[in-house]
């Protein structure tokens, strides 16, 4: 039934007129000063008059319900104004107290930007319909739309056999992580107690470390015993103490606290793991954490790993870990993978040629000359981050948010999982009950955390992916325009040094990004307290964001975090003494406040955009230092 109905699906994509060969990204936005407005309000009529037109096509002879005299009397005409004065007041206070993002070269703060015209457009006109994508026949058009995009993030994750979904954010995904590994690895000794036969010989241990595949494989042998296997899981309660730890890098999100929270496992089974200068997870603290609690007989549930982490835009060796979970494997000891790439996961398509092969690192430069990804033919890709996304395939599950670097409205998070058969582990429903050979998508519904959803999303994020193709040709540009704009900043901030009366002030940046993300710390020459370094960055934040005056005239907008001893442990402590500060006061003070900067904007990759804004962006620190100095 699904086969056919992806086969089905992926006809009607390929009916589509195909890409460009040379996508023009301007064409996608509605611009920093509205510049396709008027084609944006064009597209959008066209739509709405559409969809009016279809209410009056369907059966026609049927009476209207809205006669033209009601319309015409006073208590109607009262509610027409009640509702214009509630959306004056909505107006007024949203363009108010709203982040200019969309600004090409002023917004540096937080992971906001311009987002896709047609994502605009698909959202606006399937709202008009209100589907509710978990149930099919509420929602037929964005249901199977969900479903097509589903097998887009799983295929660009690299996955053969796998699936995907919609899910409102990355922390609802990165819960759905967990409860997939939660359940696969309680399931073979549920099994023991219900069909013993399938796992003859195998001692607890063995069944607690074993690869998801052959967990896979065995469930599909239980037949119709997979309801009662399950029911003595960790779904049943069973196991959940003996399952072991969850294993996460001192970046996490705090998502995973959460999710190990209600996932039941306990907030006390998720040990993180050091990073090192570069903000990556420590591959040898991982080896020895394993090493340490194996000895001991604990089980690893799992490993994240992370792509994208939203403080440094960091990308863990995701490739480092797979070779350990083989060298592992190789022991007798498994764990499950989840790669939380919510902000980095599309990022993948810069690395894919237009058939979705992934490129020889040697050969990017060239591929990405002739598609115009960059402007320049630098080295923007390290090798050791392009082997992470190319071990990407190796991972059960991936976080994915389209509401992130794709460009998408909100909410729109996503997870992509390897194997299609690892949803029977999380479903609500014996999917033998329904009618065979029915064409239609999977019922959302049973393998889904969430119950109703916006059909709308679905459809912002399938009109996202067929504008843009998930490689090298669509998305990759697109990616390549923030990356490119990413390293712009870098270097600009990195010889960055402001006079304000007596006192210097200089610019550190944390690290050359992984990714797009850009931090950095302000300091005053000669002065080495990490408290008055803290002080003074937490004040240019307040200066340059929300906290103090109107937002719509700052020119220059930036966000910022903290890297907190009892987070980072001392994995700061040489960028800190790189600014002067002492060892001793890192230990007092524990903690550095950073700026932080997500480059997603897609204009910043030009060199004539970027140096048009740099003389502004400085007069505007400038001005916000003095002010700073001034109190």
């Amino acid at each position: 039934m699904l086969q056919k109905y992806i086969e089905r699906s992926y006809l009607t994509m390929d009916g589509l007129k195909p890409a460009p060969k040379d996508l023009d990204l301007n064409a996608l936005f509605i611009g920093d000063k509205a510049e396709n407005g008027q084609l944006y309000k064009d597209l959008l009529n066209e739509l709405v008059d559409e969809h009016l037109g279809w209410r009056k096509n369907y059966i026609p002879q049927d009476k209207g319900m809205i006669s033209p005299e009601q319309q015409s009397q006073p208590n109607f005409k009262a509610t027409v104004n009640r509702m214009k004065d509630v959306l004056d007041e909505l107006s007024q206070r949203i363009r108010t107290e709203s982040v200019p993002w969309h600004s090409a070269g002023r917004y540096w703060g937080h992971m906001n930007s311009e987002t896709l015209m047609p994502s605009i457009l698909a959202y606006n006109y399937a709202m008009l319909w209100n589907g509710n994508n978990v149930a099919y026949e509420s929602s037929p058009a964005t249901s199977q739309m969900e479903e097509e995009v589903g097998h887009d993030l799983a295929e660009l994750m690299g996955y053969k056999n796998g699936w995907g979904h919609i899910v409102a954010d990355g922390s609802l995904a990165n819960l759905e992580g967990l409860w997939y590994a939660r359940n696969i690895k309680s399931l073979p000794l549920a099994m023991k107690e219900i069909t013993p036969e399938l796992v003859a010989g195998k001692s607890d241990w063995e069944l607690l470390n074993l690869p998801t595949s052959e967990i896979m494989d065995l469930l599909e042998k239980a037949g119709t015993k997979l309801d009662e296997i399950k029911s003595k899981s960790a779904r049943g309660g069973e196991h959940l103490r003996e399952l072991g730890k969850w294993l996460v890098p001192q970046t996490k999100h705090y998502s995973w606290l959460k999710a190990a929270d209600i996932i039941g496992i306990g907030l006390d089974q998720v040990v993180p793991v050091p990073v090192d200068d570069n903000y990556r997870m420590d591959i040898n603290a991982l080896e020895d954490i394993i090493n340490k609690l194996t000895a001991d007989k604990t089980p690893i549930l799992g490993v994240v790993g992370v792509a994208g982490s939203t403080e440094e835009g960091a990308v863990d060796n995701i490739d480092k870990i797979v070779e350990l979970r083989k060298k592992f494997a190789a022991k007798g000891v498994y764990f499950y993978l989840h790669v939380d790439a919510a902000y980095g996961g599309y990022a993948r398509a810069i690395f894919l040629d237009e058939d979705n092969k992934f490129i020889p690192y040697e050969d990017l430069k060239d591929v990405h000359e002739k598609y115009g990804v960059f402007t320049e033919k630098k080295d923007y890709i390290k090798r050791d981050v392009y082997e992470a996304y190319k071990a990407f395939d190796e991972a059960e599950s991936i976080t994915i948010d389209p509401h992130k670097m794709g460009y998408v409205p909100y909410a729109a998070g996503g997870i992509a999982i390897k194997d299609i058969r690892m949803r029977d582990t999380i479903s609500y429903f014996a999917t033998y009950v329904f009618e065979k050979g029915a064409d239609i998508p999977a019922l959302l519904g049973a393998y889904i955390l969430e119950g109703s959803k916006a059909g709308a999303t679905a459809a912002a994020v399938w009109a996202a992916h067929r504008v843009l193709p998930l490689n090298v040709s669509g998305y990759g540009k697109l990616i390549g325009a923030s990356m490119e704009g990413a390293n712009r900043y870098y270097n600009f901030l990195s010889n960055l040094e402001f006079k304000v009366g007596e006192h210097t002030i200089e610019v550190h940046p944390l690290t050359n990004p992984d990714f797009n993300m850009v931090d950095y710390v302000l300091t005053e020459k000669g002065n080495h307290s990490l408290k008055d370094i803290n002080d003074l960055n937490h004040k240019m934040y307040e200066e340059a964001s929300y906290v103090k005056g109107s937002l719509y005239g700052k020119e220059y907008i930036v966000s910022h975090t903290d890297f907190t001893q009892s987070d980072y442990g001392d994995s700061p402590l040489n960028f800190v003494k790189s600014l002067g500060v002492s060892e001793e006061d890192w230990n007092d003070v524990k903690k550095v406040t950073i700026i932080r900067a997500s480059v997603m904007t897609p204009y910043m990759n030009k060199a004539e955009n970027f140096n048009y804004f740099t003389p502004k962006i400085k007069l505007a620190m400038q001005h916000d230092l003095e002010a700073i100095f001034e109190k």
